[in-house]
């Protein structure tokens, strides 16, 4: 019995070894910068849901207000179905233009968006509250996790996942959201896009404890408490 208490005692002491606390006195992170816009913001891109004003000036007859279908093409007079999700106004401009001209002489037209369908973001993992949050704005990770309520204790905040669609490709980043990232304005946050999934795995502490409570308190005999405080104090 002795030699297994040991053996847990060692593996609380590690868990506790990975987790980072602020000293007394040590001066309280930063709020993390708003997102900023710029001539190099990329251009938005329509997704399902998403209501566009297409307009044709050399034949009025064929303007049209649609709505961008769950296949993200939209239902046009004279050329039919045309992709219009994962394309900026100015793709999707350039792209019928090119539809039209096997009909028309010299197409003219404009392409104007009117609204903008549900912009959601899945947050799950150690969070207070998972689930399908609607973006208020363009946020980064660390704001959508504040959507979802915060970081539970038990989360890896060093080591966050995003999972993005961009481009139709399935594409996983790590993002580093822990205290030291906050200080530094969180330089690995990128802004969502619409449908992202945000991550937070378990810290290595809340792992060593599951185990615990898993493998060793419920297959023992007698029942007891055993466990580690920071300063290494072995207490019972």
């Amino acid at each position: 019995m002795r030699d297994a208490i040991a053996t847990i005692a060692v593996l609380i002491a590690a868990g506790f070894a990975g987790c980072a606390t602020l000293a007394q006195g040590q001066e309280a992170p930063q709020a993390a910068s708003a997102l900023t816009y710029s001539d190099e913001t990329p251009a938005y891109r329509f997704y399902p849901g998403d209501e566009i004003e297409i307009a044709v000036f050399s034949a009025p007859e064929l303007t049209r207000t649609v709505t961008v279908a769950p296949d993200g093409r939209v239902a046009l007079p004279l050329v039919g179905a045309v992709r219009a999700a994962d394309l900026t106004a100015e793709e999707l401009h350039d792209a019928l233009v090119a539809h039209y001209a096997q009909h028309l002489r010299m197409p003219e037209l404009t392409v104007t968006p009117r609204s903008y369908g549900s912009r959601q973001v899945f947050v799950g993992g150690e969070v207070a509250r998972p689930g399908i949050y609607e973006m208020p704005a363009q946020i980064d990770a660390f704001q959508a996790v504040a959507l979802a309520g915060g970081f539970l204790p038990s989360a890896r905040r060093g080591d966050v996942l995003v999972l993005s669609r961009a481009g139709g490709d399935a594409q996983v980043a790590e993002v580093d959201l822990s205290v030291r990232a906050m200080r530094q304005g969180f330089p690995d946050a990128l802004p969502l896009q619409r449908y992202d999934v945000v991550y937070v795995p378990r810290s290595r502490i809340s792992q060593v404890n599951l185990f615990m409570q898993q493998y060793v308190r419920e297959a023992l005999p007698v029942q007891f408490s055993f466990y580690y405080d920071l300063q290494g104090n072995r207490q019972n």
